[in-house]
């Protein structure tokens, strides 16, 4: 009910009149029927991804490589390293609440760079089509050291791919409000910072992620053993949980699972001996 109420007034927030050539969130929806993940899939990064799929790998703290079927890669949480491979995705993004989530010089030939956020208190409003992905964003605030609270000073950076909506919470320091809920639209996968404190009490986080009812739920920015362990007993009670030592996964809207999981993965830099 939580979800369809948000979705439905996500169809009045979704785009501004001035926006509206842009490409359709296909997430910001009534949601339709899904198929029911072919878990884990060890291969090269370089490796094609499979038909009608999303290739997920967790790189390090916050970053992720996402891979789509048309060849189109993006970087979450981007702070200028990825490995020694050499690689350079399509689009970076970045939050600035530290500087492990951002690097104040990207390679000049990424062809797009999205910070999550704008001037003081005004935020930023990304809609990017690259290929077969569409990469938008929500604004979140940040604790700021300065004056306690940066209005908008953070990014929920949603990727939409496969038919799929990924979300990337990065530096989230607070419970989204309706509106933001509305905004985000469906979530088939989360990735959220699980620390414990430097974002969120573990308590809020599992709110959060339970409301926003992901079938898959990646944790990141977990810091010690202590804190996965810790975050993935407190979501047991109605996610399963798996960990299988693997650092990618594929998923596409065939294979999510029946029931909502915590899918545990280990950061892996990207490399060319792979």
């Amino acid at each position: 009910m939580i979800r369809t109420i948000a979705f439905l007034l996500a169809a009045t927030l979704a785009l501004p009149a001035t926006a509206q050539d842009r490409k359709p969130s296909h997430c910001i929806a009534l949601a339709q029927s899904a198929p029911g993940m072919e878990y884990i899939q060890k291969a090269s990064f370089r490796a094609p991804v499979p038909e009608f799929s999303v290739r997920l790998r967790y790189l390090t703290h916050a970053a992720f490589l996402i891979q789509t079927e048309g060849g189109v890669s993006a970087v979450t949480d981007f702070n200028g390293f990825v490995g020694s491979a050499d690689f350079l995705p399509d689009v970076v993004t970045m939050n600035h609440a530290h500087s492990t989530h951002w690097t104040a010089n990207p390679d000049p030939s990424i062809p797009h760079v999205l910070k999550g956020w704008g001037p003081f208190g005004e935020g930023v409003d990304h809609h990017v089509s690259v290929g077969d992905m569409l990469v938008r964003n929500v604004s979140t605030d940040i604790r700021s050291a300065m004056s306690g609270v940066e209005p908008n000073g953070n990014s929920i950076f949603v990727f939409e791919a496969a038919g799929l909506c990924i979300g990337h919470l990065g530096h989230l320091h607070h419970a989204p409000t309706d509106d933001q809920y509305a905004a985000l639209g469906r979530m088939d996968v989360v990735m959220a910072p699980v620390d414990g404190g430097y974002t969120m009490d573990l308590a809020t986080m599992i709110s959060v992620l339970k409301r926003l009812e992901a079938r898959i739920v990646i944790p990141m920015h977990w810091f010690t053993q202590d804190n996965l362990v810790r975050f993935a007993a407190g979501m047991e009670d109605v996610f399963d949980v798996v960990d299988e030592g693997a650092h990618e996964i594929t998923v596409s809207l065939r294979n999510l699972p029946d029931d909502p999981t915590v899918i545990i993965l280990r950061p892996q830099f990207l490399t060319d001996e792979e």
